[in-house]
């Protein structure tokens, strides 16, 4: 009976032995080779042990083969070091592969030293799979025939490297369904060309969207009175970004800005078409801006004027106001103009501001002050 116990025993601990046996030789060691072979290259591997420590232990890695593509191409080793420690899977790339890669990217980028910047700002997006290579070439060439230069197609594979890693079908799909959208809203087939460049400039993600998420946000913006040619202004204006929204979100943002203007239909269109970027506000997003400035003592009357003005945060708002009204600018008695666009542009409008303001009473050519 005590024999059969310890069979017995020894049977079902079989399993949990086997199972603990192959854990443990899942478990590899630091490849030593590859962390001294880093730390001479003064990266700092800390960083690496941290956030991607298991690229550590894969063999073969090639850390000095990487280096010397980047130091040929002119990378300091300071940048070398950068690069490995924001994209360590770099060292898991072959030679040939980088090599590949390296030959793709001269055919859009002026230069090396070009190149280096890329890869230092976007290293994810050149040491890549090499199953995506051909993929890459393909798209390439497809982004080069729809006129796009070499610097808007190096920028693109650089910003958004998904839409060069997929079949170069699904990106020519795509641009059909965009091109036959533009000539169906109206669009001009001579500016065709020119207006697909720019749109893919500037938000490349674009080519990303499922065709039928466009044709769904077009046919609420339809049903909500908006004429094809406005359309084509919205898609313009929205550099492509009508396809991160939905109609449920477009509606409830719709529906609390003219209760919150209290507008017309066709006003409230009219406001749209000055700032696209309203349709893409949450709610809660709207409520605070609307409430930050109406608290500084703006209109709604004035809103509506410039209502792109709702694109700044509050904190921005109330800062810019603050600047304005340190040099004598009432914002409620005067235009919210000057309120808007980015930092620099704010700059530039506030010096000019300020400048018409110092300037000396027998100028005889300076404008009035804005108060008398």
């Amino acid at each position: 009976m005590l024999r059969s116990l310890t069979v017995s025993i020894c049977q079902r601990a079989q399993p949990l032995t086997s199972l603990t046996s192959r854990y443990c030789s899942s478990i590899r060691a630091e490849n030593s080779l590859t962390v001294d072979a880093l730390y001479n290259l003064s990266v700092d591997v800390s960083k690496i042990r941290k956030l991607k420590a298991w690229v550590l232990h894969q063999n073969p890695a090639y850390v000095m083969e990487a280096a010397a593509l980047l130091r040929n191409m002119g990378a300091s080793g300071t940048v070398i070091a950068r690069v490995l420690e924001l994209h360590p899977e770099a060292i898991l790339c072959r030679p040939e592969h980088l090599e590949a890669q390296k030959e793709l990217w001269l055919s859009v980028c002026a230069n090396q030293r070009d190149l280096i910047g890329v890869i230092e700002k976007f290293p994810a997006s050149f040491f890549t799979s090499p199953c995506h290579l051909e993929n890459h070439r393909a798209n390439v060439v497809f982004f080069q025939s729809l006129g796009l230069n070499k610097r808007i197609v190096a920028k693109l594979m650089a910003s958004a490297p998904q839409s060069f890693s997929r079949p170069v079908e699904q990106n020519e799909e795509m641009a059909q369904m965009l091109q036959k959208m533009y000539l169906e809203l109206g669009g001009n087939e001579t500016d065709l060309k020119v207006w697909l460049q720019k749109l893919l400039s500037q938000n490349p993600y674009v080519l990303m969207k499922p065709p039928e998420t466009f044709w769904t946000n077009l046919r609420f913006l339809q049903s909500r009175g908006f004429t094809s040619i406005e359309l084509l202004q919205l898609l313009s204006k929205l550099k492509g970004f009508v396809t991160e929204v939905q109609p449920e979100s477009m509606d409830l943002t719709l529906c609390y800005s003219q209760e919150m203007l209290g507008c017309t239909d066709t006003e409230l269109r009219q406001i749209v078409l000055k700032c696209p970027a309203l349709l893409y506000y949450s709610v809660p997003i709207l409520s605070d801006r609307f409430k930050g400035l109406l608290g500084a003592g703006i209109s709604l009357q004035q809103i509506m004027e410039t209502p792109t003005v709702l694109e700044l945060t509050t904190q921005i708002v109330q800062y810019r106001i603050q600047k304005l009204h340190s040099h004598g600018y009432d914002i409620r008695a005067g235009s919210l103009e000057v309120l808007n666009g980015t930092k620099k542009d704010f700059e530039m409008s506030f010096g000019k501001l300020r400048l018409r303001r110092e300037r000396p009473l027998f100028n005889p050519v300076a404008p009035l002050r804005a108060d008398e």
